[in-house]
This record gives structure tokens, C-alpha cells and sequence, in this order.
């Protein structure tokens, strides 16, 4: 009867990602039980990922790919505009680090590394949806990356996107200058900078996207004339399919960015906290129509 409920449990968890967060039916005390069943499922994991991808030929990277490198030059230019010289490497060391292409190589030890086991199965089907194999289950979204916590999981096909203004790695890097705290790269932190960028948090997809399509406008051309142009093309088509962000918004965030040296500054002002002063003893505030 136990054999029969552990596989009951695996197959639940393959099929469908739920489990017991209490490790049922696995034996032992509850701290016991949950150790063996998160290695019980992330091997199950593992073994169904290797028999699903079978012999079928993987878009791998060159052994010769340098993933900090790389990383480095995309998110420096945005580093460089978003903050102060005296703390761009400090911002840059930590930044270049973040991004874990998965590959045949590496995508056994990375779902073994995973705490969670609802990450580990989400990296399991990003990864089988990358080689063109069977996901898991057929609500699988396609995805070409994901992010947890200050890492950003992403699959090679992140090399074959074709929307000129789409790039996953800026997009998600751009998400932790918001979840990172400053102590964590080793920057002094005070009573108002506490986090290594102060977002508004409605706008925090709406800075993404909006870094994400600058990136590339800055990429595309250096003179200030082109990338203006350039952003009057994102503007002409529907690029963002998320629901919290108004694609209007951050077409016009771009056309104001754009023609500036430094249009990464008013990105940020964009999507900045709005904050106002408390009234004065004795002063009446009004509101405007």
C-alpha cells in the first residue's frame, strides 16, 4: 500500500504539480517526510525530463558561450543610466550572475538545486517546451524564461525571438532592482533607499517592458534622431500581451526617453513612487479638477 501511494504521489505531482506539503505518504517525523519527498519528486522530475527529451536534437549553446559575459553586456548600458558611477560595479558583479541559460549540460543540476518543487517543475517545462518535447501537462504556458527570487531561468530559444524590441534577460533583470536590497550587493543603505531602486509597484511591469524595448532601441542605433524613430514604430504595434501594463503608456514613455542621452533617467521617473507632502499646519489643500 505504501509503494502504491508514493507513486500515487509522484504521478500527482508530474501530472499535475500538486503534492503534500507535509511529505505524505512519504515515512519518517514531518521534517523527515518533507526532505524525502522533495528528493523523491525532484528525482521523479528529473527522470521524467531525460525520458520525455530522449534522443531528439537540443538547440544547445556553444561550449564556448559565455552566459556572465554576456549578461554583462546587456544590462551594463541600463546599470550605467540607472545609477550613480561609484556604484555600478558593485550593481554589475551581482547583475552579471543572474542569468542561467538551461542547456542539456546544466538542466539535471539546476532542477536538483531547486527549493521549490513548483519552480522545479516550471523549469521542467520551460526546459522540455525549449526542444520542441512534451510539457508536462498541456496548460503548460510557452515561456522563454523565469525568474525566482534575484535568478533568471532562461531557455536557448531566447535566441531565436524575432520581435525586434523583445528581450527576456533585460525584462527580468529589471525586475530585481526592485526585489534587491542595497546591503545585498554591498551598497549603504538609508532611511529612503533601502531597495537598489525605488519602483512604484503598480509599475513595476510597466518599467520592465519599458527597459526591455528601450535596451533594444539603444542597441539599434546611437543617434538620438533614430532611436526617436524607433519608437515611434514600437508604438504602432501592440507588443505586450500582460494585462497590468497599458502598452500606450509604454509607448509614450519611450517617445519621451528616446531623444534624451540619458533616456534610462526618465524611465525611472515614470515609474517612480508618487509621494506628497503632508499639509501644513493651517493650510488648506484643494484638489484640482
Amino acid at each position: 500500500m505504501a509503494t502504491d501511494a508514493l507513486a500515487e504521489a509522484i504521478e500527482s505531482y508530474l501530472r499535475t504539480g500538486s503534492y503534500d506539503p507535509l511529505g505524505m505518504p512519504w515515512p519518517g517525523n514531518v521534517i523527515e517526510r518533507s526532505r524525502r519527498a522533495h528528493d523523491g519528486l525532484i528525482q521523479a522530475l528529473v527522470a521524467e525530463v531525460i525520458r520525455r527529451a530522449g534522443t531528439r536534437p537540443v538547440p544547445d549553446l556553444a561550449e564556448a558561450f559565455d552566459s556572465i559575459a554576456f549578461t554583462r553586456a546587456k544590462v551594463e548600458p541600463m546599470v550605467c543610466g540607472l545609477f550613480p558611477r561609484a556604484e555600478r560595479q558593485l550593481v554589475l558583479a551581482v547583475l552579471e550572475r543572474c542569468v542561467v541559460f538551461l542547456t542539456p549540460a546544466n538542466v539535471e543540476e539546476v532542477l536538483r538545486q531547486q527549493t521549490w518543487l513548483g519552480t522545479a517543475r516550471d523549469l521542467a517545462n520551460l526546459y522540455l517546451g525549449s526542444i520542441g518535447a512534451e510539457p508536462l501537462d498541456e496548460g503548460a504556458p510557452a515561456i522563454v524564461g523565469l525568474s525566482e527570487e534575484t535568478t533568471c531561468f532562461v531557455s536557448p530559444l531566447y535566441f531565436s525571438e524575432r520581435d525586434p524590441f523583445a528581450d527576456f534577460v533585460v525584462h527580468e533583470v529589471a525586475h530585481i532592482f526592485h526585489n534587491c536590497k542595497r546591503h545585498t550587493v554591498g551598497l549603504p543603505v538609508t532611511r529612503r533607499r533601502e531597495w537598489l531602486l525605488d519602483i512604484d509597484y503598480v509599475k513595476r511591469e510597466t518599467f520592465a517592458y519599458s527597459c526591455e524595448a528601450y535596451t533594444r532601441i539603444v542597441e539599434r542605433t546611437r543617434d538620438l534622431a533614430g532611436r526617436s524613430a524607433l519608437a515611434r514604430e514600437y508604438g504602432r504595434e501592440d507588443h505586450i500581451s500582460e494585462v497590468r501594463v497599458d502598452p500606450a503608456e509604454v509607448a509614450d514613455i519611450l517617445r519621451e526617453a528616446a531623444p534624451r542621452r540619458n533616456g534610462w533617467k526618465v524611465i525611472l521617473a515614470r515609474c517612480a513612487p508618487l509621494t506628497r507632502s503632508p499639509p501644513r499646519a493651517g493650510r488648506t489643500e484643494v484638489a484640482e479638477a
